[in-house]
């Protein structure tokens, strides 16, 4: 993980990058359904609803939703796009397990290279780079590099809860994936941790859907694991 890193801009330099904006998503709106697999001692089976929309505002919402008998996760990122490039405008993370509430909001303050967080009603403002994405927002940023035919090492710096955490990710290789809607030559990436680390992140991107995500899969230090795999899809 990189220090905090604070890049200074003028106004000036600000400007374009805001003007030129658009209310045009580089990637078709879409809804997509996940079948979700948790060992957690036991196992635990689900679904994941991941979506991107369009506001009446003209920005765009890019949300993923998990719902259980006893838990639920709502995680939102309003965004706008600067042809490939992602600019996060608001984010919003809600969990709740057994009543038990957890939330975080962040508001990005571009003008003055700044995000204002609120984390369990707990206000704060940090300095953020530009380029900077939120929790969720970065997902959306690789899918359009890998889009624009960028081959990585990929690096986010990602705004979260008060810190600046920096998120690097590398291709390892092609691979066919077998999923309900049938079978698709995708790029696997990584990512990379350091060689210290204990847990194992994978992505399985479609280049024939898009690159949407088709496969992800996380491994614990402790050998549990979480996977989700593309099993509908509709496009707008």
């Amino acid at each position: 993980m990189s220090s905090f890193i604070k890049v200074l801009l003028t106004s000036a330099l600000l400007i374009p990058a805001i003007t030129n904006a658009n209310s045009t998503s580089p990637v078709p709106p879409f809804t997509a359904v996940y079948s979700s697999e948790w060992d957690a001692g036991i196992a635990l089976k689900g679904e994941v609803e991941r979506s991107l929309s369009s506001t009446p505002d003209g920005q765009w919402l890019f949300r993923t939703y998990a719902s259980a008998l006893i838990a639920s996760i709502d995680e939102k990122s309003t965004v706008v796009f600067n042809n490939y490039e992602v600019a996060p405008q608001k984010y919003h993370y809600k969990k709740l397990v057994l009543g038990k509430k957890r939330e975080a909001k962040l508001a990005f303050d571009w003008a003055n290279m700044s995000v204002q967080n609120n984390v369990d009603d707990k206000p704060w403002k940090m300095g953020i780079p530009d380029k900077a994405q939120d929790k969720l927002s970065y997902q959306l940023q690789m899918r359009l590099d890998l889009k624009a035919g960028k081959k990585g090492p990929f690096s986010y710096k990602i705004a979260d809860g008060g810190r600046l955490k920096e998120y690097d990710f590398k291709i390892i290789g092609e691979e066919k994936i077998q999923s309900p809607l049938g079978e698709f030559e995708t790029i696997k990436v990584e990512m990379d941790r350091g060689p210290k680390a204990t847990r194992e992140t994978y992505i399985w991107y479609a280049p024939k859907l898009d690159y949407m995500i088709v496969k992800l899969k996380q491994i614990e230090g402790d050998g549990k694991t979480y996977a989700l795999q593309l099993k509908s899809m509709e496009t707008f």
